[in-house]
């Protein structure tokens, strides 16, 4: 077979995993909502409108993108087993963090100074298990320690980062579909057959991504920790999978550079500011929440923005408890009281951010 028939193969088993991949996630999708595991209320948020959404989109998306890795083509057994074990190291932590964390702690320093001082948080859990989750990904893609340390930063890190974005309708679901596209094109061909061809890596996880982009875009399901980390660890495993050594390693710098910058600067407001990005933010999503009217004579807050992310709020776009975000804004606050919310089954975390605490916090 010549090389430009072989790629074409690979190319075409590539969208039919991603094809695979969408259907299964609506099929999981709308399985779980029949019969939710616990009961409707574990999953159930209220976002910034008032409107009920739930988190179920995450264990679906998660489910359907390691089954479509599992059978699908073009990948050999190395990183098929990567790509498996990023998918459910990440999204059992994220679960893990969505129904049982506690967000009196936030970002990496307030989780790891919580530590120091003896108190264990769920937050701290997460990140040890996504750190272990990304060097057994690091060590099943194989290479020189150089090449397993930086391939597991890359795995935890994108984990995380991923989940910083979603905080909006659709947000994080664009940087995943985004992100996988600029793999798949900027990834060299190799002759090496063993070594498969981006877009055979990222075809599962994007795949299932846009699979559930309506019910994201819609605000009737969000992909929470549970998707977001699931889906960011195996697009990390991709990453190194793929990419050259050098290139990894600038990936990794940008990684640690956009999280560390999580825990002071507002990811949403810089977006609101750069209309290119708005645009793109805003596209497929309903309009903005009105602002509620101000009293007669009172000047518009300094720094507003948009009516669901006031001000006060320039800190890390990250949920409560999430393992890379900043210190709590107002927002967050009135989301967790707001009326008609539905109670979590436990206390606030990660997932309290659903949908519109993610959609409506900072």
């Amino acid at each position: 077979m010549s090389g430009r028939r072989w790629r074409r193969g690979r190319a075409a088993g590539a969208l039919a995993t991603a094809v695979v991949a969408a259907a299964a996630a609506r099929a999981a999708y709308a399985a779980l909502s029949r019969r939710p595991p616990g009961d409707a209320g574990t999953w159930a948020r209220t976002n910034h409108r008032g409107e009920p959404v739930t988190l179920l989109e995450g264990p679906a998306v998660t489910a359907a993108a390691m089954a479509a890795s599992a059978l699908g083509p073009g990948l050999a057994p190395r990183l098929r087993a990567a790509l498996l074990v990023a998918g459910a190291g990440g999204g059992a932590m994220g679960a893990y963090d969505d129904l049982a964390g506690d967000g009196d702690r936030r970002g990496f320093r307030g989780h790891l100074g919580a530590l120091a001082r003896g108190e264990v948080t769920t937050g701290a859990v997460k990140i040890g298990g996504i750190g272990a989750t990304g060097l057994l990904a690091g060590v099943l893609l194989g290479g020189s320690p150089a090449d397993v340390a930086i391939n597991a930063g890359l795995t935890a890190g994108t984990a995380n980062l991923l989940n910083l974005f979603d905080l909006r309708p659709g947000r994080a679901i664009k940087v995943a579909v985004a992100g996988g596209a600029l793999l798949a094109a900027g990834s060299p061909h190799r002759g090496d057959t063993d070594r498969p061809a981006a877009a055979a890596a990222v075809a599962a996880p994007v795949g299932a991504a846009l699979g559930l982009l309506p019910q994201d875009l819609g605000e009737r399901a969000m992909l929470g920790d549970t998707g977001a980390n699931a889906l960011g660890a195996m697009l990390g495993v991709a990453a190194g999978a793929t990419l050259s050594r050098p290139a990894r390693v600038a990936l990794l710098a940008a990684v640690v550079g956009l999280t560390a910058a999580s825990e002071k600067v507002s990811f949403t407001a810089v977006i609101d500011r750069t209309p290119a990005l708005r645009w793109l933010d805003m596209l497929g999503r309903r309009p903005p929440a009105a602002a509620p009217p101000r009293p007669a004579g009172q000047a518009a807050p300094a720094g507003s923005t948009m009516a669901e992310d006031p001000p006060g709020t320039l800190v890390s776009d990250a949920r409560p408890g999430n393992a890379g975000a900043g210190p709590p804004g107002p927002q967050e606050a009135a989301a967790s009281t707001a009326p008609g919310a539905v109670p979590e089954a436990g206390p606030a975390g990660p997932s309290s951010a659903a949908n519109g605490m993610r959609r409506g916090s900072p």
